[in-house]
């Protein structure tokens, strides 16, 4: 009995000890509570450093605009040696001045630099030379680079079928020229002589008819005379009357001459026939392409051989690019915010990028009168001062250069 007592409890603990090592299989191991205990306060302290590092990147940013506004905002004076221009300084501490100061500064005459800008140099005056007529180009002399003189020949079309054309409208305008001549002159003293013989032909013979005629009727009444015999005398007669009155009137109108309106149509055609002559002589002339200024050279676009076209060169297309490198200008696109410190006069300095070292005197041409509304700008020509010995070498067209405005005028 002892021995069953003593077994009993054995049996039931079985179970009791299996369940407790499940509840304990379910709890959390003491490395991951202290994995998640470190874990848990990083991730706020990184959100935190991120946010500072945000908050701090937007102030600097709106700082930096805000500066930019200022510098653009503030009248700009003299510039360093860097090159770099700032506003001056009051009490020592950076000051802005105030928006009078330049325009006291250009009432005194100081050469305070304003503003500067950036543009291109473009020649005043660049033509493209096209030629006039139709054909094929015989001869070209143009090279990029040289310099030209007004009216030089540059190339010349083929003239045969100018020449041609030339020479028959010059036959034309001889033969109206004869024929208005013969016309103003009248008729010929011998001309008018044989019209008035033939008159006194035919009044003769208009005496000798009529007689006729007569003798010829009284013999009819007497019944001598045929009735046929009778209508030939008449007939003769009669038409003999009427060839008298047409000569007599023919004499008449070769005194007079030829009408009025006779001459001014052979005058017309006369000068229908001058028109085509000058026209046939300008195509001929114009086959000579001669250099309308004088300049430099930019670009050659035709070679010798080619077939050019008047109608389809005209406007558009050249055989060359022609302009005079002495009389050059700044192409510049002012915004308005800084037109105002711009005016027409003013003077100005020039300095190509290309020979930051060469400084050109300038002035103000002239402020366009219509604005870029795109660009919200103005556009500016800058005359710039080339001296002779230096024409075509370093002031190039479409480089760029940097233009320094200064307040004061060019005297």
């Amino acid at each position: 009995m002892n021995d069953r007592a003593s077994e009993q409890p054995s049996v039931g603990a079985a179970p009791i000890e299996n369940l407790g090592a499940r509840v304990r299989s379910l709890r959390l191991t003491e490395d991951l509570k202290s994995t998640s205990n470190l874990r848990s306060p990083v991730i706020p302290w990184v959100l935190c450093v991120l946010l500072t590092m945000l908050t701090g990147w937007l102030a600097y940013r709106q700082w930096a605009a805000d500066g930019a506004r200022r510098v653009s905002s503030e009248p700009i004076a003299v510039g360093t040696n860097s090159g770099r221009l700032k506003a001056p300084a009051s009490a020592g501490q950076d000051a802005p001045l105030e928006p009078n100061l330049v325009s006291d500064r250009a009432e005194n005459g100081s050469n305070a630099v304003v503003l500067e800008s950036k543009g291109y140099i473009v020649p005043r005056n660049q033509v493209l030379v096209s030629p006039q007529v139709s054909g094929r180009i015989i001869r070209l002399d143009v090279e990029e680079g040289s310099r030209v003189e007004q009216g030089r020949v540059l190339a010349e079309v083929d003239p045969t079928e100018y020449r041609a054309e030339s020479q028959r409208v010059n036959a034309m305008l001889d033969r109206a020229r004869q024929e208005l001549q013969e016309l103003e002159r009248g008729a010929r003293p011998q001309e008018l002589s044989q019209a008035e013989a033939e008159l006194q032909e035919n009044e003769i013979k208009l005496n000798q008819l009529e007689g006729e005629f007569g003798r010829l009727s009284q013999l009819r009444t007497r019944g001598l005379a045929t009735e046929s015999e009778f209508d030939v005398a008449e007939s003769n007669f009669r038409s003999t009357v009427r060839r008298v009155e047409r000569l007599r009137l023919a004499l008449e109108l070769l005194r007079e001459g030829p009408r009025a309106e006779r001459i001014a149509a052979a005058r017309a055609t006369v000068a229908q026939a001058e028109a085509d002559q000058a026209k046939a002589n300008w195509k001929l002339e114009n086959c000579s392409i001669r250099a309308p200024i004088s300049g430099t050279i930019l670009k050659k676009n035709a070679e010798e051989g080619n077939l050019v076209n008047a109608i389809a060169f005209n406007g558009s297309f050249s055989i060359c690019d022609i302009a005079d490198l002495s009389d050059l200008e700044v192409e510049l696109n002012i915004q308005e915010r800084d037109v105002s410190r711009v005016f027409a006069g003013q003077r100005c300095s020039v300095r190509c990028e290309a020979y930051p070292k060469r400084s050109y005197e300038a002035r103000v041409s002239r402020l366009m009168p219509i604005a870029d509304r795109a660009k919200g700008a103005i556009p500016v020509r800058v005359k710039v001062v080339v001296p002779a010995d230096e024409e075509g070498v370093y002031l190039k067209p479409e480089m760029s250069a940097i233009v320094t405005f200064f307040s004061s005028t060019v005297k």
